[in-house]
């Protein structure tokens, strides 16, 4: 088989033109793959290193040069002052490394070769320089050279990140001898939209001719729901004329690659969010079912260093000593690079003074990695309360070093954010030097089992988050860190008994695993076998309508309040229906407990009625009373006017707990308000505040 890899960035084979996570996975993959005895070639921009290249490689200069022209149409509400189009004439030539067995290929022209040392255009370029796009320009070379290099050879092109290949899928929709497995390296917004007008040049440039996605629809839900997502960080509304990259991608790829289980079921409905409710009712959540069964996971894997090394050749005592803490104290670790929001470091610093100022007696080395440093005056003020205790540091230093400090840590801490985290390779990592894990449970990170039941457990979880400034994770984050030091202090063999769990979870994922993945799936789209969907997929999903009805379970439709998937198997009685409401109930979803009580009004009874339709009370002094015992968090959102790109930030308004499960705060003053909850299983969702 010949797979080609392409992705902006795929220097993984070379530390100094590594600039994030996804080259070392692709280098480490090729490789995998090449062992295997397939043919496997890299296709990346020479980001203007190819001297430098030279001086380390033998470097090739192939027979190849493209002279054209990109056209690329620019929005006018971005660019201003510029032309409606631009066309980028290039030269585009190609160059050859051959490397452990793998062909990397360079392509390199006058945009390509911008941004040397970063290689990614900053944000600050969108319309203002026109080197924004550079990775655009990518787009159109790579499939160039795949067309003319390759030509009718038959491969299968593995291409990274639908933000930076949605041209791609379309344009090699109609070779045969290409088949294009997409894969999803992030969670960015599944919504997130580029300008259609210039999707469409680029298109017929090609000689692509496709259906544009189309747009949503304005009226999808309430305007307080849609604004605050871009609080969540997992959608942004965009102008009617943009298009979504995921759904180019999905409609034309042949399969979908992700990087974990969870990765894939929270990109597929993002279950328990603030954002559920409104993608089911996006376009998009039709995109993804229509095409789940290309869906995949080929996994991800902890470095082959990481896994060679031996925590007990690490001296604890010279690591923590020469971090000027306590050998003797249980030690806590967080690695992640300095991204507040994606890594919950501010909830994190937080909990580390709380429990330090407690007199917690702990060690805690915190590393939050900026080539520009730490910004924020809290760290470094935090840093100095607990000198001795804390160890605060940004700079990057060698993987032996991070190494050493995983391997004298008790515990690692990993209180990830807004569901960024699609495998993290940092936590497995730790946990291979066998750290016993604090965590998000997060869908991205739950094969590292930290938020498992006993007997399987790795360590210790946290709720999932959703809100920049979290109070709820902050309190966790502190119950648990003490959990965790009384549990290393009085329990140690309990103690010991995870960290031997913890290693041994973390070490089965290795690259060997990740290419047995890959390959099972690549082989079976090689020999033409149609891709399926899982049955348990759909019913973990509800996508009921997707199966027939052998395949369909009472449980499941009960769990998603399926009514109607339900009535395909079994007559809605009283038992059912109080099941329905009783599901309904624990996940908020009062809409489905008021169908119950619809369809059998004597299944559920008058107390249950009465909670349900008391919950919320507008009150004659102009107060809001909220009562559910399962919820953490009530907060009222009111929508604000949009701004002229058709954005708004909407008012968040915190209510006051006043019991367990009671909660009050001022009615508000103007309609459209409503209601997020954040329920102590850790699911959110929606409520509506109901003027009379």
């Amino acid at each position: 088989m010949h797979i080609i890899e392409t992705y902006f960035e795929c220097c993984g084979f070379d530390h100094t033109f590594l600039q994030g996570g996804t080259s070392v996975y692709l280098w480490n993959l090729s490789r995998a793959f090449a062992a295997r005895g397939h043919r496997v070639s890299i296709v990346t921009p020479a980001h203007g290193r190819l001297d430098d290249l030279r001086e380390r490689y033998e470097v090739e200069d192939l027979p190849y040069e493209d002279v054209h022209t990109v056209p690329v149409v620019l929005d006018p509400q971005v660019w201003r002052g510029f032309p409606a189009e631009v066309s980028l004439e290039l030269r585009t030539t190609a160059h050859r490394i051959r490397l452990d067995g793998v062909d990397l290929y360079f392509l390199a022209d006058a945009y390509l070769d911008r941004l040397p040392e970063t290689f990614y255009p900053p944000y600050s370029a969108k319309g203002n320089d026109l080197v924004f796009f550079k990775p655009l320009v990518f787009q159109v070379d790579s499939v160039r050279f795949l067309r003319t290099w390759f030509g009718d050879e038959k491969a299968l092109v593995h291409a990274h990140e639908p933000y930076y290949h949605y041209l791609l899928p379309a344009a090699l929709r109609d070779d045969p001898s290409k088949l294009v497995v997409s894969n999803v390296q992030s969670n960015m917004p599944i919504t997130k939209k580029v300008y259609g007008p210039k999707v469409r040049r680029l298109l017929d440039e090609l000689g692509v001719d496709v259906p544009l996605p189309a747009p949503d629809t304005a009226d999808a839900l309430p305007a307080a729901i849609r604004q605050y997502q871009q609080l969540t960080h997992l959608h942004y509304d965009y102008p009617a004329d943009h298009v979504a990259v995921y759904e180019l991608t999905a409609e034309h790829a042949d399969l979908i690659d992700f990087l974990s289980e969870g990765q894939l079921d929270f990109y597929a409905s993002f279950r328990d969010t603030p954002f559920e409710q409104l993608f089911a009712r996006l376009p998009i959540a039709d995109v993804v079912r229509r095409n789940a069964h290309k869906m995949f996971v080929g996994g991800c894997a902890i470095s082959d260093e990481w896994l060679a090394w031996d925590p007990a050749d690490v001296d604890r005592e010279k690591v923590l000593g020469g971090l000027g803490l306590d050998p003797a104290l249980p030690t806590f670790f967080h690695n992640a690079r300095y991204a507040v929001h994606h890594k919950g470091q501010v909830e994190l610093l937080r909990a580390v003074d709380r429990v330090l100022s407690d007199g917690l007696a702990a060690n805690f080395v915190v590393r939050c990695i900026s080539a520009d440093g730490i910004d924020d005056p809290f760290f470094h003020e935090i840093a100095r309360r607990h000198t001795g205790r804390l160890h605060l540091e940004w700079e990057r230093v060698d993987e032996r070093s991070v190494f050493a400090y995983a391997a004298s840590a008790d515990f690692c801490l990993f209180p990830s954010k807004f569901e960024m985290d699609t495998f993290l390779i940092a936590q497995g990592e730790a946990m291979t030097a066998g750290a016993v894990p604090i965590a998000t449970d997060q869908r991205g990170m739950a094969h590292f089992r930290h938020a498992d039941g006993p007997g399987t457990a790795t360590g210790f979880a946290v709720n999932r988050s959703f809100a920049e400034d979290d109070e709820l994770l902050t309190a966790a984050l502190t119950a648990r860190v003490k959990e965790a030091v009384a549990l290393w202090t009085d329990d140690p063999g309990h103690y010991r008994e995870l960290a031997r769990r913890s290693a041994a979870v973390a070490r089965a994922f290795t690259w060997e695993h990740c290419a047995d993945l890959h390959l099972a799936a690549f082989t079976r789209l090689w020999r033409g076998e149609p891709a399926r969907l899982p049955a348990e997929r759909a019913l973990r999903h509800g996508w009921t309508e997707l199966l027939p009805d052998e395949l369909l379970t009472v449980d499941a439709a009960v769990e998603h309040g399926d009514l109607a998937a339900y009535e395909r198997l079994a007559p809605l009685d009283d038992g059912a229906a109080r099941r329905f409401f009783d599901a309904a109930w624990l996940r908020a979803d009062f809409a489905t407990c008021e169908q119950a009580i619809r369809r059998r009004p004597d299944a559920v009874p008058a107390e249950d009625v009465t909670r349900l339709r008391t919950r919320l009370a507008l009150l004659p002094d102009g107060a809001l009373r909220y009562r559910l015992a399962h919820a953490d968090r009530v907060e009222l959102v009111l929508p604000a006017p949009p701004d002229a790109q058709g954005r708004a930030r909407p008012e968040v308004r915190p209510l006051t707990r006043t019991a367990p499960g009671e909660f009050a705060g001022p009615a508000p003053e103007r309609p459209g308000a409503w209601l997020l909850l954040t329920l102590s299983s850790g699911r959110v969702t929606w409520d509506e505040v109901r003027h009379g």
